[in-house]
């Protein structure tokens, strides 16, 4: 039985098609927000140079960047030297994606030190410990997630979880996106995925409205039946002038993040300049 918030894949495309008229009638309604990018986008050229790449995208217009889980490797000299580079090049990092290793007890003061050196306000985790795959385990990582909240708290920062495709696959009964909405404080981000969401069907619109205040950074990253996560941001069948208007209206979004996966690595910087160029002709920049 398919969940109330689940649509068809069909649907999507009907409603994608009436996509670029859309975009004309909501694009002076959207609030001014900069782009984004997580830097999971340009990861192989991240990996062969670091800073050339974070100027690349500053370059090409990006404002924000989000970096995933090898940041946590960095000493704090070198995390001081990447914050040096972004306050230089005018770009901020406000939340990084992170494995669970940097929740748990062993591992939280050494996320929360580097996160603190590079300005992130959130600390988001990329993917549940291994093994969760129960309601009870599901709980566990709210669990986790809240006690994250309550230690970065002082620290003017907060934790949050970045769903996947299985996040939305009934486990007992229960969506484990839905146990983890229940079972977190509010000031747990549910930092939404909306590519992986459209895939399985389910419906980010729902999701959003489901959720006031908690949808506070979404990654935009799109899909489609023919070219998966090879396709670029804006040229896919997610939703983007509702998704837009939900996350502004009642999402409670702070910033967007452009996410594109698949493709030959050597063009991994120009796709990102591509999806950089439609972000600006959706949201009418």
């Amino acid at each position: 039985m398919q969940s109330p918030h689940t649509v068809s894949r069909r649907t999507f495309l009907s409603v994608a098609g009436t996509l670029p008229f859309a975009f004309k009638a909501a694009a002076a309604q959207y609030k001014n927000m900069p782009p984004g990018i997580e830097l999971y986008t340009v990861r192989d050229e991240l990996t062969k140079d670091l800073i050339g790449t974070v100027r690349a995208v500053a370059k090409m217009g990006y404002k924000v960047v989000e970096f995933y889980s090898p940041y946590y490797s960095w000493t704090p000299e070198q995390a001081k030297d990447v914050r040096k580079l972004m306050d230089d090049l005018g770009i901020k990092c406000n939340s990084t994606h992170n494995s669970a290793q940097s929740f748990r007890p062993e591992g939280i003061q050494k996320a929360i030190d580097l996160n603190q050196i590079i300005g992130s306000h959130y600390m988001i985790m990329a993917s549940p410990p291994g093994n969760t795959n129960t309601v009870d385990g599901w709980k566990n990582v709210a669990d986790l997630l809240n006690a994250a909240a309550d230690r970065l708290k002082s620290s003017g920062m907060s934790s949050g979880y970045h769903n996947h495709q299985n996040e939305w696959k009934p486990i007992e009964g229960q969506r484990p996106m839905d146990v983890l909405a229940k079972a977190t404080i509010k000031e747990v981000v549910l930092q939404l995925d909306v590519g992986t969401c459209v895939e399985v069907g389910e419906d980010p619109i729902a999701w959003i409205n489901a959720n006031p205040g908690r949808i506070k950074i979404i990654h935009c990253k799109d899909w489609a039946p023919a070219t998966g996560y090879a396709t670029l941001f804006g040229e896919g069948v997610a939703p983007w002038a509702k998704i837009f208007d939900a996350a502004e209206k009642t999402g409670g979004v702070e910033y967007y993040l452009v996410e594109q996966e698949q493709g030959p690595a050597s063009e991994q910087l120009q796709r990102a300049e591509k999806c950089l160029a439609n972000w600006r002709k959706l949201r009418g920049e």
